[in-house]
């Protein structure tokens, strides 16, 4: 699978989901076009889904969130009788490389994390209508949403059937959302996960797998008057007018790099890197909220925002030979702080301004989680301010220039904290990256506060802990130079293992189980013989023959 794969969409693209606006409810309708495969080889059938389906729900969500914040429930159904969803597309991920279920799980994870977020962030919750068989990546879709209404009939049931049926696990966190969110007790998990046919009625609301169980006559009377009861107490007095997101610019040439208006990027086939170059803002920040909502989605800190997350996906999906993501940053940091400033300011009482502060909480995640090395390079004109200072505490290593350099007239390099340093942008972990950082040593994380609004420069940098290596004019080059040498000559499973496992110190979350527990298994057992080998599950399936395993447990 080389195709090139676009993460940019227009509603009038969609061939896979409908959405239908009534007020503040909104129905989400999932009807999957069969020959609508992002590749060749393998039907879409029975609402069965690959990344192309995602992609797509992934744009419906975030437009969801700007261009319609009226919306106060979004009731995801099926178009098709007695099928809700079958889940990821088995053929789908028998012929796929290993690369792509991976990358397909860590997408699809973020999706349904997006929207089922929602509901506490943005007032948007997602209700699921289960009629027909609910399984797998379907059952899934359900358990990321707020409340799970089933249909009292023969043919609807929610099930995990990876198991007995595939060799592998549930790919975008079911497990851990039946025992984490939904409390199911872990002997009635175990049952529930081995059985084929799932599970039905009111045993299904019994061991807390739904919230509802409805009879079928009642069935659809009883979620729209639930969703309009449930949007009404969300968006009660509210009607807030949505703004649109029109196609980001960018330009991609042959040699994979990337140009849009704030972001650049570049690769280094040879070097195994791509450089991220990130440009501050030009102009002034918006005169008032009015004026932010006119720009839309041409303001500064949302046009970023956009940007930066379709060339991380970009990356993830179609450079993989790219090990090492280099981030710089160009630009006058008041400019940023005052941009920044304007949205934080105002996100407790102004929807857009809330929105844009979570579409970068969003985006720094992915960055988190991208399973490539990540470095930043604090370098003479950067501005590191604020919420792209979050990108010096979301990166494995960080370098910064000290002093003078020869023939560089440039700003001289510094750091400039924030308010979105110290609450905003929260890991997955939830707490900040300066908490993650300082884990051992929190009353680092208090002096760094002391210095909000302070131009910091290396040496301050470095005593406060911000950067992990400051070099001068003579030794820079050369010591950016090896290091990334060194780090594109090391194994990538074992810088992935490393990293993933250095990132998130601290708590644990359900968020951290979905993407470090559960992901981690998923993508090993993804790549043992017992699920893709000749005789594999994933290979068999369909053919009336059960999978051929290797019996040792390792």
């Amino acid at each position: 699978m080389t195709k090139q794969i676009n993460f940019q969409l227009d509603p009038s693209q969609y061939r896979h989901w409908r959405v239908e606006y009534e007020g503040a409810v909104a129905r989400l309708i999932m009807d999957v076009d069969e020959n609508g495969g992002l590749f060749e080889g393998y039907e879409l059938k029975l609402n069965s889904y690959d990344l192309g389906v995602d992609i797509e729900l992934a744009d419906i969500v975030q437009r969801m969130r700007f261009e319609h914040p009226e919306v106060g429930a979004v009731v995801m159904q099926s178009g098709k009788e007695k099928v809700f969803c079958a889940g990821a597309n088995i053929r789908m991920l028998g012929g796929a490389e290993h690369a792509h279920k991976v990358n397909f799980c860590k997408f699809t994870n973020e999706t349904r994390n997006t929207f089922e977020v929602a509901g506490v962030e943005s007032g948007q919750h997602y209700l699921a209508s289960v009629k027909g068989a609910c399984a797998g990546g379907g059952y899934e879709l359900a358990l990321a949403c707020d409340e799970i209404y089933m249909t009292d009939d023969s043919s609807t049931s929610v099930a995990l059937p990876e198991v007995p049926l595939l060799a592998v696990l549930p790919g975008t966190g079911g497990l851990t959302r039946v025992t984490d969110k939904r409390k199911v007790r872990r002997d009635l998990a175990d049952v529930f996960c081995c059985v084929e046919e799932g599970v039905k009625g009111k045993r299904a609301k019994q061991w807390g797998l739904v919230d509802e169980v409805i009879a079928n006559s009642k069935f659809d009377d009883f979620v729209s008057e639930r969703a309009t009861q449930i949007a009404n107490d969300a968006k009660a007095d509210k009607s807030p007018k949505g703004i649109k997101l029109n196609p980001i610019e960018r330009a991609l040439h042959d040699d994979g790099s990337l140009i849009y208006s704030s972001v650049e990027v570049a690769i280094d086939r040879a070097g195994k890197t791509a450089t991220i170059m990130i440009s501050g803002p030009d102009d002034e920040a918006p005169s008032s909220i009015e004026a932010l909502h006119t720009l839309g989605d041409q303001s500064w800190v949302l046009r970023l925002a956009r940007e930066l997350d379709d060339a991380i996906l970009h990356l993830r999906f179609n450079a993989l030979e790219v090990g090492v993501l280099i981030f710089k940053t160009q630009g006058n940091p008041d400019l940023v702080a005052s941009h920044e400033a304007l949205i934080l300011e105002n996100r407790s009482n102004d929807w857009l301004c809330n929105e844009i502060t979570l579409y970068w909480k969003r985006v720094l995640k992915r960055i988190d989680i991208t399973s490539r090395s990540l470095v930043a390079l604090v370098e003479n004109g950067s501005c590191f301010t604020g919420v792209l200072a979050e990108l010096l505490f979301a990166v494995d290593r960080s370098y910064m220039m000290e002093g003078d350099f020869e023939e560089d007239n440039r700003h001289i390099a510094s750091i400039k904290l924030t308010d979105a340093n110290f609450g905003p942008f929260p890991m997955s972990n939830d707490i900040t990256r300066l908490q993650t950082r300082f884990l051992g040593a929190p009353e680092m994380v208090d002096a760094a506060e002391e210095q909000k609004g302070e131009t910091l420069e290396a040496f301050d940098a470095d005593e406060l802990g911000l950067v992990t290596f400051a070099f001068d004019d003579v030794d820079w080059e050369d010591e950016v130079r090896i290091f990334l040498e060194e780090r594109a000559s090391f194994s990538p499973d074992a810088m992935t293992g490393m990293e993933a496992n250095l990132r998130f110190a601290g708590p644990e979350t359900m968020e951290t189980r979905i993407f470090g527990r559960l992901t981690a298994w998923q993508n090993w057992i993804f790549q043992r013989p017992n699920a893709v080998g000749e005789d594999g599950a994933l290979q068999r399936y369909g053919t009336g023959k059960r999978g051929k395993y290797d019996m040792r447990r390792v």
